[in-house]
């Protein structure tokens, strides 16, 4: 199959032409914070729409990381206690790498600990989530009126993810008439809380039922953002039809269904600064699509650092994802040695699910020299890492975009992917009509079993083992562009359409 447009449009409509302020909120920032994909957009999309002249700020936590890195802070309000810390400063500084201005939520209590951003070194999330989160949504919300900052306003808020959702509930709450985007990144994740803590949030009875941010007998912020936000993105087309259905709309499709009008896709991109296998300094060798050799370098470098037998004619299966069974980790497991008994090496890198860690360095301890597991995260070796693979698995249960297989792509490493979300949009799968017309770029399967997998691993050794043809599907993979321009773009018209059409 062909992939889809970078995006599916949701308004048609424009607002005259001219610089746009926006602001955008979200948890995760690349390089400062990161647990996932969120952290990639948020670190590459406001800058996009910044070099297309819009007017763009960010609304933050104030994790250490990100305290400690924003650079000429001034304080722009002082608002006492809320939502459980004694003090709460609101900052105003830019970003060193991209020089983006951005606002710091200063609430030491809830945001400077030790651990990750949503839970404690072992795993656990902090039992002070829905106030951490919280407070970021209220804070967003307040500066998008203006209250906090009378200095500024933004013409739209964009809220990301369940972390922001609140955002547009607040908005809502104040009936406030600020144009207000909100991206799922992930619809699994929905930050749920006990009913019992609504009080905490400070809004009205009327938020609590069915109708605001009820599911199930629990609080959704997911859901907060589905419902009182004007319009819905997703980071991929075919994701946004998915999560209207039951399969792929984890318990929320009904309400998705009914925003259907309001729902659109629009494609992640990928920071070519950042992923370029001809200027990556994380790499063994660099190289490009005209100059393939380096790649085998880091082949020869990847083998040797998972402790893997030097033979350059096997072909390397990579995985770098978080470990879970949304991912397919488990298909992994059970298909892979399938492929190991036709010859080929695999590499892990990741953490996540505690028993796939365990089932995973089981698998390494029984093929030795031929599977390699490193469990944890590790930016520059998961650039080493694609860069190294023949193969990148990306076998995902769902996958609202991915950006795992935008990399591999770059870096002529085959992505093998399940044909859902965000895989269907970007890789096209090798069948005879693909590389007939020279439009492959990967390989692909259907069901979620590990059957389908280790038949799509064994089509991928078939492959590999013919050299021209390899080759040629490298070049064709390269030659692929996800540019943040072109969602910048997209995310343009967009926010046009609102201001166009008074919501």
């Amino acid at each position: 199959m062909h992939p889809t447009s970078a995006h599916t449009p949701l308004a048609t409509a424009s607002a005259p032409p001219g610089p746009l302020r926006v602001l955008q909120a979200g948890a995760e920032l690349f390089p400062l914070i990161k647990t996932g994909g969120l952290a990639d957009v948020l670190g590459a999309l406001p800058p996009a729409l910044a070099a297309l002249g819009h007017d763009l700020r960010l609304v933050l936590p104030g994790f250490a990381a990100v305290v400690d890195a924003v650079l000429h802070q001034r304080t722009v309000v002082e608002l006492g206690a809320l939502f459980g810390a004694a003090r709460v400063t609101v900052r105003l500084g830019r970003l060193p790498f991209s020089h983006l201005s951005v606002y710091v939520v200063d609430a030491p209590l809830l945001y400077r600990r030790s651990g990750g951003p949503y839970q404690d070194a072992d795993g656990h999330d902090w039992p002070d989530n829905l106030q951490r989160f919280a407070l970021l949504g209220w804070v967003a919300a307040h500066l998008a009126t203006g209250e906090l900052d009378p200095a500024w306003q933004p013409q739209v808020l964009h809220a990301h993810d369940w972390h922001a959702a609140l955002a547009c509930t607040y908005l809502q709450a104040h009936a406030s008439p600020v144009p207000r985007v909100f991206t799922i990144h992930n619809l699994a994740y929905q930050g749920l809380f006990p009913l019992s803590d609504f009080g905490l949030l400070g809004l009205g009875s009327r938020f609590l039922g069915a109708s605001a941010l009820e599911y199930h007998g629990q609080l959704s912020f997911m859901k907060g953002g589905l419902k009182h936000a004007h319009r819905i993105t997703t980071v991929s087309p075919t994701y946004a039809r998915e999560i209207a259905t039951p399969e792929f709309g984890a318990g929320l499709d009904g309400v998705i269904r009914l925003r259907q009008a309001d729902v659109g896709g629009i494609l992640n991109g990928v920071d070519e600064a950042v992923w370029n296998p001809a200027t990556d300094a994380a790499l063994a060798q660099r190289y490009s699509a005209e100059r393939l050799d380096g790649k085998a370098v880091c082949k020869a470098e990847l083998q040797r650092s998972f402790g893997l037998e030097p033979r350059p004619e096997a072909p390397l299966f990579g995985v770098v994802s978080r470990l879970s069974a949304q991912k397919g980790l488990d298909l992994v497991l059970a298909a892979a040695p399938v492929a190991l008994a036709d010859g080929a090496q695999l590499v892990v890198q990741g953490s996540g699910e505690r028993g796939l860690e365990q089932a995973l360095l089981a698998l390494a301890a029984s093929f030795p020299g031929q599977v390699g597991v490193r469990v944890g995260y590790d930016e520059a070796g998961a650039h080493r890492l694609i860069a190294g693979a023949d193969v990148v698995l990306v076998p995902s249960r769902f996958e609202p975009c991915g950006l795992t297989q935008l990399y591999a792509l770059r870096y002529g490493s085959l992505p093998l992917v399940r044909r859902v979300g965000g895989l269907a949009d970007t890789v096209v799968g090798a069948d005879e009509h693909s590389l007939a017309s020279g439009e492959a770029t990967g390989i692909a399967f259907d069901e979620a079993s590990p059957a389908a997998l280790a038949d799509a691993l064994h089509r991928a050794v078939r492959l590999y083992r013919q050299a021209e043809v390899w080759r040629g599907l490298q070049r064709q993979a390269m030659s692929r562009r996800f540019s943040w321009a072109e969602a910048a773009r997209a995310y343009e018209v967009l926010y046009r359409s609102m201001l166009a059409t008074p919501v």
